[in-house]
């Protein structure tokens, strides 16, 4: 059977005293498996069962249809006969408990009756068209999404797989998802009788998928008790000494949250603002964290205060009283409003001190912000249904341009961007066990970016991502021709990390035979960019190499080595000193420069701008006057930065020679995520021919810079 799970008081490990929320008593699973053992109830009336379903079910939804709730109850009632839990609890007291969960965080109608089914095509002999035929399309296709396939079918690979279904139903329905945590959670709430192997297995799937997945879609009501589930099973002895931290702040005989929560009450009250002030606890593991953070804890670490308002902007008026009539601590001010997180969570958050040291972390939103905070992508209700519900939502659905979606296609327009890229690169995944460990990395990244295109368009991207994920994020395997990148205007490495905001233009190459380098691998964090650089280069094992050759195997004849240049154009004003030109900054006519005295009577000369003359000045080293003089030959040395690509040398030493100037030295280092850099030390037999020189290397198909040499070096 598909949830394992036990009696809450069949010993095992500690579980979290989580607080219920809206005061609701626990649903008594012993009294459910009575009242289900009696079979159903007449068809006018709803079974006693679902009582407590039907009472959380009108809180949210008052006017809703109870009928498909009595007609699932009684399928899944009479399918479920007979079966037991491993607690000894009847069956149906597991689905009942799941649809509490998801009623209590307001899920429509459609949702509940797919979650009181959802074991029964896993585990009965009910079938997928019978849930069609007595429920609609809808239901048929939650059910179908939250079902297990089979071991027998796919043995190691049965939960992967399994997985792997569950995502690709909810890129089409996040309903799916809502429901496999539901499940999860009441399985994880009754998991004491498991082997302890088995619990620490769950455990670890649990926090490794299904809590950074109820994170992303917003859950946090769900999230933060799995959190401390999975807490008290992982870390046992870290989970009993933080709960011995909260019993004994529970016992103190005061309470400065609430003082200070009584304090802000009453500004609000002078400033005419209508707000509800409320104590909110933390989790287990939410003190954990803070004390982790903070060391020893102080009553108002305890908690946090909400504040709860009617409009968008009595949140920031109630935030301009507290920082106006209390001390902010201005490093807690963070704007989620303005700049939503990307599971759709909005709230103001700051923090207020007392004198005393005490801070109170406060957190201001909407009344429907909050319902949106707990309840995520489960408070957006059926996100098909037109503004007047119909008898059959799919039959409904329209795509954005109001037309109908095609043959078996679904349009969800709640599914959020880093669903969409999961989907994406779950089809290349070559096999179940890449999937899977792709996966955990993919969730395990829980900050979101977002990038611009040129365009105007945008890209969504984990924190972390570098140019190598944009440009594979925007062009799939085409990205294999990319062959450079501006970032906010720019040139950048493509290993640069990018942040929040930065603007990417991809830079993509024409020639056919550009292909991706094997370092883009030690730069690629999304699962989309690795496992398609991955495929190419087990594609073509012998064509990942460089480019170009190392400088050694290409070095153009010279007429010696590559030795400091003349300086036999310069006067200086010290008779038979020796001159010659830094290395560091290459100066030719008519730079500024300056000179200084070294050892052995030789006077350096420097470039004015040069970073070594602060560095000389600031030794107490003299400048010496120096002056360029009549001749107007020169040698220089320029860096050319490339794109690599073949007989891109070639090409640049003919221009090179094209422009009348001599070579002394050339030089190429080994390529470096596809950029080449050329060092040349050329002969110009005018300085002033020096900038048409650089247009014509510039020109060179794939060379995007050329500059002069100017070393950061502290020789002389």
């Amino acid at each position: 059977m598909s949830a394992e799970a036990t009696n809450p008081a069949t010993p095992g490990p500690i579980t979290p005293a989580v607080q219920r929320r809206r005061g609701r008593p626990r649903i008594d699973l012993r009294r459910l498996g009575r009242a289900a053992l009696l079979g159903p109830a007449g068809r006018d009336r709803l079974p006693d069962a679902i009582g407590h379903v039907v009472e959380a079910h009108r809180a949210h939804h008052p006017d809703a249809d109870l009928d498909p709730l009595r007609r699932a109850y009684v399928l899944a009632e009479s399918s479920h006969r007979g079966q037991m839990r491993k607690s000894g609890e009847p069956y149906i007291t597991h689905p009942l408990a799941v649809t509490l969960i998801l009623a209590e965080l307001g899920a429509e109608t459609t949702t509940l009756t797919a979650s009181l089914l959802h074991d029964t095509v896993e585990d009965t002999e009910v079938t997928l068209d019978q849930v069609r035929a007595e429920f609609g399309e809808e239901v048929r296709y939650l059910v179908d999404g939250v079902t297990k396939l089979e071991k027998v079918d796919y043995g190691a690979a049965a939960e992967p797989e399994t997985f792997r279904k569950m995502l690709v139903a909810t890129g089409s329905d996040v309903r799916v998802m809502s429901i496999k945590l539901a499940d999860r959670l009441h399985n994880m709430r009754t998991l004491g009788v498991m082997r302890p192997e088995k619990q620490e297995r769950i455990a670890k799937v649990t926090k490794d998928v299904l809590i950074p997945l109820a994170e992303r879609l917003g859950v946090q009501a769900l999230k933060t008790e799995l959190e401390d589930l999975v807490f008290a099973i992982l870390r046992p002895e870290e989970y009993a000494h933080t709960r011995e931290l909260i019993v004994e702040n529970s016992s103190r005989t005061d309470d400065p949250l609430a003082e200070i929560a009584e304090e802000v009450r009453g500004v609000l009250r002078e400033s005419g603002l209508q707000a509800e002030v409320l104590i909110r606890p933390r989790h287990f593991v939410s003190v954990h964290r803070v004390s982790r953070k903070r060391g020893e804890l102080r009553g108002a670490d305890f908690g946090r205060l909400l504040v709860l308002v009617n409009e968008d902007a009595d949140c920031y008026g109630v935030l301009g009283e507290l920082h106006t009539c209390l001390t902010p601590v201005v490093s807690e001010f963070k704007d989620f409003i303005a700049v939503p997180k990307f599971n759709l969570y909005q709230s103001l958050h700051t923090a207020v001190a007392r004198s005393d040291g005490q801070v109170a972390e406060v957190l201001i939103r909407t009344h429907q912000m909050h319902k949106v905070a707990e309840a995520g992508v489960i408070a957006l209700g059926n996100p098909y249904a037109s503004p007047v519900d119909s008898v059959d939502p799919v039959e409904e659905q329209t795509v954005g341009d109001g037309s109908r979606p095609a043959d078996g296609e679904r349009a969800d327009p709640t599914r959020p961007g880093w669903l969409s890229r999961l989907l994406d690169w779950q089809e290349a995944a070559p096999d179940p066990d890449t999937f899977w460990s792709t996966l955990r990395e993919d969730l395990a990244q829980d900050r979101e970016i977002t990038v611009f295109r040129p365009d105007g368009g945008t890209l969504g991207l984990p924190a972390g991502a570098s140019c190598v994920d944009a440009a594979y994020e925007q062009y799939g395997e085409d990205a294999h021709a990319c062959i450079g990148v501006r970032v906010n205007g720019r040139l950048a490495r493509l290993s640069t990390v990018l942040s929040d905001g930065d603007t990417v233009q991809l830079l993509m190459g024409q020639d056919p035979a550009s292909e991706p380098s094997r370092e883009w691998l030690e730069h690629a964090h999304t699962p989309v960019a690795r496992i398609a650089i991955t495929r190419w280069l087990a594609a073509h094992p012998a064509s990942a190499a460089p480019a170009e050759a190392p400088a050694e195997t290409r070095r153009p004849a010279a007429d010696g080595p590559a030795a400091r240049p003349a300086a036999a154009d310069v006067v200086v004003d010290r008779p038979g000193a020796t001159v010659r030109l830094a290395g560091c900054c290459t100066p030719v006519p008519p730079d500024a420069i300056t000179g200084f005295s070294v050892r052995g009577g030789v006077v350096t000369v420097h470039r004015v701008e040069c970073a070594a003359v602060e560095r000389m000045k600031s030794v107490g080293r003299a400048e010496v006057e120096v002056r360029w003089g009549d001749s107007s030959e020169c040698r220089v040395t320029l860096f050319a930065e490339s794109f690599g690509r073949p007989h891109l040398l070639a090409d640049l030493t003919e221009a090179i020679a094209l422009e009348g100037v001599a070579i002394v030295s050339a030089t190429v280092e080994p390529p470096s995520q596809q950029r080449v850099r050329h060092t040349y030390t050329l002969q110009l037999p005018d300085a002033a021919h020096l900038p048409a020189l650089m247009r014509a290397m510039r020109n060179v198909p794939g060379v995007f810079d050329v500059s002069r040499a100017h070393h950061q070096s502290t020789t002389t």
